[in-house]
């Protein structure tokens, strides 16, 4: 057997490092960058002094346009405060914080693709949204709700609000619903509340069409113009609308409880960890009280407990 000369276990070694570097670079690009090789959002902000915030122009009251064209609401108001500690943490002297409106459609790819570094409208965070992005702790106790005319049909306003959540099989007052005609609801495209209702709408036991509706906007008019009869959605989003115009009612009633939470990009640590740290201070302090206040109205005991709860310790 020949025995192998220095310059063979070079050839050896170098054959090794070329499987080893093709087979890294496959990794890339099947995979993507691994998470250490990627620079991390707070690097990013640190080096270009910039941070960039997505909201929902049609989300009242947590974000939507004021008059002046500007980012405005309940979650653009924490996204500022979450700004502001960010460029304390980093120690910069300035940071430009850009609002970029974002649509029901693209928002989340739009935070994958890094368009945006944080999403600050009304997004509850889902299990199955949880495969595409990550969320901060919960920032309100959101949920689904529904609108009618004020002058609408009280009998299917009192179905509405009488009812059992609707993952029971049967409401209370089944009979009265023999007597109530073809209804329309309406639903808003690309939120928990279309799934929510098309995978409960066998259960309502009322005869119904569903309608979906590109934005709050248009379903709120079809309401308006009885061209739907319900509109489901985020109950503090019907609210505020419903606050505008003595035209519209919201049941009173929660239909699922869905928190509310600010979009991350997956994998970003460090920004959640800034940003939890960041809601858990606000939380507890008496600032808190003020800023719901201001968007929603006096807190209950029940929603204030809520804040108390989701608050982490240090």
């Amino acid at each position: 057997m020949q025995s192998a000369t220095p310059r063979d276990g070079w050839i050896h070694r170098r054959r090794i490092g070329s499987v080893l570097a093709a087979f890294g670079a496959f990794m890339v690009l099947a995979f993507g960058p691994s998470p250490v090789a990627a620079a991390g959002t707070l690097d990013q902000v640190r080096q270009s002094g910039k941070l960039t915030l997505g909201y929902r122009t049609d989300a009242a009251p947590f974000s939507y346009q004021d008059s002046a064209k500007k980012a405005a609401g309940y979650t653009v108001t924490l996204c500022q405060k979450i700004a502001d500690k960010i460029k304390a943490e980093l120690g910069l002297t300035s940071l430009n914080v850009d609002w970029v409106p974002v649509t029901l459609g693209d928002r989340f790819k739009d935070l994958q693709q890094g368009k945006v570094d944080l999403l600050c409208g009304a997004d509850s965070a889902t299990l199955s949204r949880m495969k595409d992005v990550a969320f901060s702790i919960p920032i309100f106790p959101g949920g689904i709700g529904a609108m009618l005319r004020a002058d609408g049909d009280q009998q299917l306003r009192t179905i509405l609000e009488d009812a059992p959540p609707l993952e029971h099989p049967v409401w209370r007052g089944a009979p009265a619903r023999t007597f109530i005609s073809k209804k329309t609801f309406s639903v808003v495209k690309g939120t928990t509340a279309e799934s929510w209702l098309t995978g409960r709408l066998k259960e309502i036991e009322i005869e119904a069409e569903v309608v979906p509706v590109s934005s709050y906007e248009e379903g709120i008019q079809r309401v308006l113009n009885q061209s739907s009869d319900v509109l489901f959605g985020d109950r503090a989003v019907l609210m505020e609308a419903a606050k505008r115009s003595s035209s519209e009612a919201v049941v009173d009633r929660l239909f699922t409880y869905e928190p509310i939470a600010i979009g991350i990009r997956r994998g970003d640590e460090d920004l959640r960890l800034l940003v939890d740290r960041s809601l858990s201070q606000l939380f507890r302090s008496a600032e808190m009280s003020k800023l719901y206040t201001t968007w929603f109205g006096k807190a209950s005991v029940v929603t204030a407990l809520f804040y108390q709860l989701t608050a982490l310790p240090e």
